[in-house]
């Protein structure tokens, strides 16, 4: 009698049964889709390198061994230099460091001073989520999400290999990034690698 009554109930019951189960399990499905606009980033070699915190130089000014050397950018963004005193640097490219030594060496103590920048060692890279060893790198000239994601170790088994969600040093919020071979990475980027679809 119990289970002629259960069996009554069941046509009314399915529906609410199938409703519950349901929801669930299409809102995991949309957690894991990819996100609808996929921003685009800069290739390899298209971006222009800025001086950064962290960042360390090295300045030769030729004819003058006392103001050739190694520096690195303080935590105010500006670099100690012999005789100048604090030089800032963040922010600016190679180019624009090297053309505000020569100005103010020009203007205060030598005649037609001459300069090279280089950097010898840039700000670190940090990689999350669905890598083998997630963690902070040494950036590399040219370095690309591939190759960052090489040094970590390679993607899980359950990464996306698609898209990335990448926060760039001085945001506040990741995006979702398109990867292709020559996705660049930026000194100071944090990389996030989500999990795939299944």
């Amino acid at each position: 009698m119990i289970r002629r009554f259960v069996f009554s109930l069941l046509p009314a019951l399915l529906p609410a049964l199938f409703r519950t189960a349901l929801v669930p399990a299409s809102l995991l499905l949309l957690g894991a889709c990819a996100p609808a606009n996929l921003a685009e980033r800069a290739s390899v070699g298209a971006f222009e390198y800025r001086i950064g915190t962290g960042d360390r130089l090295h300045v030769t000014t030729y004819g003058e061994d006392r103001l050739t050397g190694d520096f690195g950018v303080g935590a105010n963004g500006a670099v100690a230099f012999p005789l100048l005193g604090p030089v800032q640097a963040a922010g600016k490219t190679l180019g624009e460091f090297n053309a505000e030594l020569q100005r103010r060496l020009a203007s205060e103590f030598m005649r037609n001073p001459r300069v090279a920048v280089e950097t010898i060692n840039f700000r670190p890279v940090y990689i999350l989520g669905e890598v083998q060893r997630p963690g902070e790198f040494p950036y590399g000239e040219r370095m690309s999400v591939y190759a960052l994601v090489a040094k970590a170790g390679g993607f899980t088994y359950r990464a996306s290999e698609k898209y990335a969600y990448v926060r760039a040093e001085h945001e506040t919020a990741e995006r979702a990034v398109r990867l292709t071979s020559a996705t660049a990475v930026q000194p100071g980027d944090t990389i996030r690698i989500p999990e795939r679809n299944f």
